[in-house]
């Protein structure tokens, strides 16, 4: 029990900081859009990255390199970039909102879903890398229980972010509001793909000149 509970507050303190996947799942819930499935999508994926990190820990390090990392970061500012475009197209359309009945194939969500989660080398950093050195010295029963506590910790909060989310969205059903919302995502995405170019130039540099 002492594990499970070290588990799920050390996962839930990792996971907490706002990121691009967090907004992502926020939009969705405010949209009333695959809600379930984004919010499945990402907590089975933080499971299986923390159990790789947990039991394969050695094994990562070594063939995580830098260069891995500068081209996690390349399609991850790519991917950013094209998504705030179509974020700034989406707010010259129309001002109608139907949120219940959204033409997004499921397919745009799940690899919207997937590319928000596993571009993101932050991800790896959390959950395979930070909580695989953690408990690299515990015993193995110690590990799936430490692992065990961190997954429910991912489950309880992307769901809780994408259901409340959800249960929010109820009075954001004005197209101005809407607007606004998807501005501040706008800017929020840019000052992070800001922030992702800066480590592409650095791990660049770093390459080049180490």
């Amino acid at each position: 029990m002492t594990f499970l509970l070290l588990g799920f507050f050390t996962g839930l303190s990792l996971i907490l900081a706002i990121g691009a996947q967090n907004v992502f799942v926020i939009e969705q819930g405010l949209k009333k859009q695959y809600v379930f499935l984004v919010c499945l999508i990402c907590s089975i994926s933080d499971l299986i990255l923390i159990f790789l990190g947990i039991f394969l820990f050695e094994y990562f390090k070594i063939y995580f390199t830098k260069n891995v990392e500068l081209f996690f970061n390349i399609l991850l500012f790519i991917f950013l970039i094209y998504f705030i475009y179509s974020k700034v197209k989406s707010l010259y359309k129309s001002s109608k909102i139907n949120f219940e009945n959204s033409n997004l194939s499921l397919k745009n969500i799940i690899i919207k879903t997937l590319g928000f989660t596993y571009l993101n080398p932050h991800v790896y950093s959390d959950t395979v890398f930070f909580l695989g050195n953690f408990s690299k010295n515990f015993l193995i029963s110690h590990k799936y229980f430490f692992g065990v506590g961190a997954s429910i910790a991912s489950f309880i909060f992307f769901f809780s972010l994408g259901y409340l989310a959800k249960f929010f969205s109820n009075y954001l059903i004005n197209s101005k509001v809407w607007k606004i919302v998807n501005f501040f995502i706008i800017i929020f995405m840019t000052v992070l793909s800001s922030y992702v170019f800066i480590e592409i130039i650095d791990l660049i540099w770093k390459t080049i000149f180490s």
